[in-house]
């Protein structure tokens, strides 16, 4: 037990961040003049090989795997230990501040796109691949891809936090957030023990954000030691897939890429 008492009024100087106090502040926008590098290429990519950052790098190599061309792409490290994602520049193609930020510079003028599953939405439709055009498939993948969306934060914010990341170990938090993940990977066990992919028989954007999160965790990639505490290999449909996945070429280009500084 803590000997944490809730103040009536919260003051951002009195809360301990652990590793993160001086860069999370309770305002938003821009702390400092910065210029974002543009390169050539169609689109600009402001990430971090996190789970969100890597879904697009991921997405993008598929394509050009395909021999899309046009999904070439420049990759710029937004180092947000350092608040780089604070910057003026950035804070202009994604005002809330978090990685990834694709600007498409394929159009006549520049199109910003954020939130990651809104930017595999993005390609996905634009290049009219990794996701069906029939009605009924094409909601299914969205359903799952909406469906992480909402979920992740759990495992991020949540489990990861607390078990990882957190100055001091919380019993109940861990508790909580551990509940909810084994959940979620429970459900997506019972899900690939019926099909091959996440949304039925194809690989699509939804694998991609699932995997980045839940797939990397199962394989014990996220947090260390966390795939042992959570008992992901009795997930072995779940498993099964994260490795599939895993195995791909482009998603290995995509983990192993380098990234630009800014």
């Amino acid at each position: 037990m803590t000997n944490y008492e809730l103040p009536r009024v919260w003051s951002a100087a009195d809360s301990n961040q652990g590793k993160f106090s001086g860069i999370n502040r309770p305002t938003a926008g821009s702390r400092f003049e910065q210029v974002l590098p543009k390169g050539e290429k169609p689109f600009q990519l402001y990430s971090l090989g996190t789970p969100n950052g890597v879904k697009v790098t991921i997405l993008l190599e598929e394509l050009l795997a395909l021999g899309i061309k046009e999904a070439d792409y420049d990759l710029y490290k937004i180092s947000i230990m350092d608040g780089e994602q604070f910057g003026a520049g950035f804070v202009e193609v994604n005002p809330n501040s978090k990685i990834p930020a694709l600007l498409d510079q394929s159009s006549a003028n520049d199109i910003r796109i954020f939130e990651s599953a809104n930017i595999l939405l993005y390609l996905a439709e634009k290049f009219e691949q990794f996701i069906p055009k029939e009605v009924e498939k094409r909601t299914e993948v969205l359903n799952w891809l909406f469906w992480q969306a909402g979920s992740a934060p759990f495992v991020g914010g949540g489990f990861g936090h607390f078990f990882n990341y957190a100055p001091e170990k919380i019993e109940y938090a861990i508790n909580r957030f551990t509940m909810e993940t084994k959940r979620q990977l429970d459900l997506l066990d019972k899900e690939l023990a019926t099909r091959p992919y996440i949304a039925g028989d194809e690989y699509t954007i939804a694998d991609i954000a699932i995997w980045s999160w839940y797939g990397q965790l199962v394989l014990d990639k996220l947090y260390k030691n966390s795939a042992e505490f959570l008992d992901a290999s009795s997930y072995t449909h779940l498993v099964e897939w994260a490795k599939r996945i895993e195995n791909r070429p482009a998603v290995q280009k995509a983990l192993d890429i380098e990234y630009k500084s800014l």
